[in-house]
């Protein structure tokens, strides 16, 4: 089997969290769709469709795929599968059989189809998610289960069921090498997976009354902590004195503590200290400061609103938390409104007050103002420090994405400041004439 996931037009409606990686590279569950399904399918040759901004950086981890390869297309039959679908364990059979004759659709939307390898030529970099629609028109529609994600919430919302479906994948497979013996475990023991090389100190209690929780391998988990199920645990992650609610999802290589709730917290990221934090997805690299905390629930319970990309979007959930992407650092006693966006390598300073729902990729909040000085080889400088701590390196082709984000991100930072700065001055006139002069 041949797959090859691709991301279509709606790639950037997941940003923040999408500006650094394809949209089947984020987490839901334990894992990636793309990890789901090289892990579910016997597949023996892999590529991707992404925004040509990402070829280089996913070529140095990925270096098994074939990206934007249409030669590779047209060598033989590819099943192309949709960055935004979030597939069922049901779905992951149907796969398996999949003809040229039918296409899964979820909604208006393709999920998967066979590309036979003549119709590779109608693909291209600049929309081949309009070829996919077109050839899907001339098949025959197989409805499929699962989930279709279009904004960065729909993976908070999906990541408890999700976590309780790759249990259920994996559950003949996995099995306890770890000492559970220190554990109290409220419910069941056997939704319990802790790998052999996890450490799990005594006084630590596990709630698997609402779902089973997975403690990956080299992960620590410091007494006084408590888990509530379904969790998951990644490689490498320490939880200190951290109080984690169902549907989270951590790791790997992260440090945690204080109040987690049903949030993603993809991988290398610092919460070390005391703080809430509620459905939200934060990416790599991001230190948020002690007490950090955010509002996930308005006080009339109304729908929750969410920039995206500055654009307010209404999620139709009254359950919002934050969105924070890669290299983003808060100070401590930072307060995140209730669905707040925060771009790629920002610097949060509190104000003793709530901050602004839109804080851009590469801008400073500080002194109630936003701005954008900013300095890159600064930040750069910083990232590379943060990724040594932790053995690894800010390569030349990230540093060259990042500077590319910059400049892509330049419109919407700059619309930012401007409506800050108007709302400030309506506050307080008297600080437009300091900003004048």
């Amino acid at each position: 089997m041949r797959l090859a996931f691709f991301e279509d037009h709606s790639a950037l409606q997941f940003s923040p969290v999408s500006l650094m990686r394809p949209v089947f590279e984020l987490l839901c569950g334990t894992c990636t769709l793309r990890e789901r399904l090289l892990r579910s399918l016997p597949v023996s040759e892999w590529g991707v469709l992404i925004r040509p901004a990402l070829t280089e950086v996913y070529a140095e981890t990925h270096p098994a795929a074939r990206i934007n390869d249409a030669l590779w297309l047209s060598e033989a039959p590819t099943l192309l599968i949709n960055g935004r679908w979030l597939p069922a364990n049901a779905d992951l059979e149907q796969l398996a059989d999949a003809s040229t004759e039918s296409v899964g659709m979820l909604g208006d939307g393709v999920a998967w189809l066979l590309l036979e390898p003549e119709e590779s030529v109608l693909l291209t970099t600049e929309a081949w998610d309009d070829a996919i629609c077109q050839i899907a028109a001339t098949r025959k529609s197989v409805a499929v289960e699962g989930a279709e994600l279009r904004y960065p919430w729909d993976l908070v919302n999906q990541n408890r069921q999700q976590l309780l479906a790759d249990f259920a994948l994996t559950k003949d497979t996995c099995s306890t090498g770890g000492d559970a013996r220190s554990l109290t475990i409220v419910g069941s023991p056997d939704l319990v997976r802790i790998a052999e090389t996890a450490e799990i100190d005594p006084f630590v209690v596990f709630d698997t009354r609402q779902g089973p929780i997975v403690i990956e391998a080299d992960a620590q988990v410091q007494a006084f902590t408590r888990i509530e199920g379904p969790a998951y645990i990644g490689p490498g992650t320490r939880l200190f004195r951290a109080n984690i609610k169902a549907g989270t999802s951590a790791g790997p290589y992260c440090r945690l503590g204080g109040e987690i709730e049903e949030s993603i917290i993809h991988g290398y990221a610092n919460k070390y200290h005391d703080g809430f934090l509620g459905h939200s997805y934060i990416c790599p690299w991001v230190n948020l400061g002690a007490q950090t905390s955010n509002s996930d629930l308005k006080n009339d319970y109304s729908q929750v609103k969410v920039p995206v990309a500055g654009v307010s979007v209404d999620t139709g959930a009254v359950k919002v938390g934050c969105f924070i992407g890669d290299h983003t650092k808060t100070g401590l006693n930072s307060l995140f409104n209730t669905g707040t966006s925060v771009g790629v390598m920002s610097m949060v300073l509190p104000t003793g007050e709530l901050l602004p729902k839109h804080i851009p990729s590469f801008s400073r909040f500080w002194l109630r103002r936003i701005d954008d000085q900013v300095n890159l080889a600064d930040q750069l400088q910083l990232a590379e420090t943060s990724m040594q701590r932790r053995g690894l390196t800010l390569t030349v082709a990230q540093q060259k994405l990042l500077k590319l984000l910059l400049e892509e991100t330049a419109e919407e930072r700059n619309t930012a400041i401007q409506w800050w700065d108007r709302k400030l001055a309506s506050r307080d006139p008297l600080s437009q004439v300091q900003s004048e002069s």
